[in-house]
């Protein structure tokens, strides 16, 4: 009897170890404005740094964690090559794998694996030797005169299956060996779709393309099954393509989560950002903006759509970023690492991202300029580091802020123009390029332009706590805050601005500002603060 009860006590303490470990998965869970990332129990926003493409070997790594602690990231983006996973045919090797987790620990630094499979900037780059080499077995896009495109199509049954078996056996190793959750994320495939070829043109794709769309897909977009030409016009290629690259995609996925089910997203090479009219939606099929209805019906799998910018255009990467919230949860696993890239941060964090992570950061001495720097120099990984000091002060307090508060983010533009944006009953405007004193209309007393007038650096995010309460953090901006609409002889006051910081929930303040801090805005300089402000009514 006392070893059926010792056998009934240890079956039921491995259950609740079970339990345990499956509801302490990372996941996303939405909040009261927009969903969050939640690690180990509690929202958390990724401060990333994704490395060079080939810097995914043991011999490499010593030359990526100096910069990436450099950088002050907490989450390291790191590929994971098909080719590298599995040499031959059946045959895995999973020793980086499991250097990359043994060293980051050590560092407790987060992962997020990039499963680089079918596709690779659209290429088969990472594809290994035997997959490349059947072309019998694993089928190539064709042209329309019958020639081979060097992208895998998204309708070759033999690819997806053997690249699913791949990511599977590497979801199935990490349920093994990584029980603690030091991955967080999948990225699954890479920049997917295809350059200069909108579809497959081979048989099987063409009889595709002539029949009806799915009915999966006229019931979720809540349109007739008709055929693609007819329910998408000039984009019905692009379609047609994102359909079937989505849904290979989703079955890689699938498998991966059916061994550990571990949040997946899928990253964009993009197009135009303010119209596909013109046809620059990037490589065809992949999750460029335009695409994402299509996505989002034919991989439930996927959890969020994220874009890699390397627009220099304010205007443009604000874009981006309002359209891929839209689809939240907003993600930027790929921006460019040249210094100006680094004001984008306070958009992205205003719009509640739970990831913002530069490319290109180790120290292997490689550039892919005119994306990023032409070099990686200690003022470049400064101009990131500085913004990412402040958000290191209380990850965890941000993540819950940016999930239930109402957030505004802005970057200084090309023009260096003023930007507002009413918040309640409150106007906030940013202004760039001003000295911390004085005010733009004084005459009588001379001064020299300000240094930064001309340099593109300045942002600042901001959360409203409540009606008259405001958390905000900025770097090179100065923030006025007056009533979007005052009564007659009324005009805002300031209560009282502090400095500090959340800490376990409580406010903890380090300083106040008053007198010169506040006489002409709230100032913040190089080095990244938060400040708590109370505004009030003065009738």
């Amino acid at each position: 009897m006392r070893i059926w009860h010792l056998m009934t006590f240890a079956l039921a303490t491995l259950a609740a170890a079970s339990v345990a470990t499956a509801q302490a998965l990372p996941r996303f869970e939405e909040g009261a404005l927009r969903p969050s990332l939640v690690v180990d129990g509690e929202p958390f926003v990724m401060l990333g740094a994704q490395p060079n493409n080939s810097s995914n070997y043991p011999a490499v790594l010593e030359e990526v964690w100096p910069v990436v602690e450099q950088l002050g990231a907490n989450t390291l983006l790191m590929p994971v090559a098909w080719e590298q996973v599995e040499p031959g045919e059946g045959r895995f090797d999973f020793s980086f794998v499991d250097t990359l987790l043994d060293q980051a620990r050590a560092r407790e630094m987060r992962l997020v694996l990039l499963w680089y499979g079918t596709w690779k900037n659209t290429g088969p780059s990472y594809v290994p030797a035997w997959v490349k080499r059947d072309t019998r077995r694993f089928a190539r896009m064709r042209k329309a005169d019958g020639s081979t495109h060097s992208v895998f199509s998204p309708h070759g049954a033999a690819t997806m299956q053997a690249d699913a078996r791949a990511f599977a056996a590497l979801m199935r190793h990490l349920a093994q060996v990584d029980p603690q959750h030091t991955v967080v994320m999948m990225q699954v495939e890479n920049e997917s779709g295809s350059w200069g070829l909108d579809r497959d043109r081979a048989p099987e794709a063409e009889a595709l393309f002539a029949g009806p769309i799915p009915h999966e897909l006229a019931d979720g977009l809540g349109i007739e099954r008709q055929s693609w030409s007819e329910a998408f016009g000039p984009r019905a290629a692009q379609f047609f393509n994102s359909w079937y690259v989505a849904r290979y995609i989703d079955s890689v996925a699938a498998a991966g989560q059916a061994e550990l089910n571990l949040p997946m997203y899928v990253n964009a090479a993009l197009g135009n950002a303010f119209t596909d009219e013109g046809g620059d939606v990037g490589p065809s099929g992949g999750p460029n903006w335009n695409a994402l209805p299509i996505w989002r019906i034919a991989a439930p799998h996927i959890s969020a759509f994220a874009p890699d910018i390397y627009a220099r255009d304010p205007k443009a990467v604000e874009t981006y970023l309002d359209r891929y919230a839209a689809s939240g949860p907003l993600m930027v696993p790929e921006i460019g690492n040249a210094a100006e890239y680094a004001r984008f941060i306070w958009p992205a964090m205003g719009r509640g991202a739970v990831m913002f992570s530069p490319f290109g950061i180790d120290g292997t001495g490689y550039s892919n300029y005119p994306l990023g720097a032409n070099e990686l120099d200690a003022d470049t990984l400064e101009a990131f580091a500085a913004p990412y000091r402040l958000f290191a002060q209380m990850p965890r307090e941000w993540a819950r802020i940016a999930r239930d508060k109402p957030l505004w983010g802005a970057a200084k533009g090309d023009d260096g123009a003023d930007q507002s944006r009413i918040m309640g009953r409150w106007q906030l405007t940013a202004q760039y390029g001003r000295w911390a004193f004085g005010e733009d209309d004084w005459t009588w007393i001379a001064r020299d332009p300000h240094p930064l007038a001309d340099v593109a650096t300045g942002g600042l995010v901001v959360a409203q706590l409540a009606d008259d309460v405001f958390l905000v953090g900025g770097q090179n901006v100065k923030l006025r805050i007056a009533l979007a609409q005052p009564g007659a002889g009324q005009q805002g006051e300031i209560i009282e601005a502090q400095e500090g910081r959340f800490v376990d929930g409580e406010w903890q303040m380090r300083r106040r500002w008053n007198g010169d801090q506040i006489d002409y805005g709230f100032n913040f300089g190089t080095e990244p603060v938060w400040l708590r402000i109370e505004m009030g009514v003065l009738e």
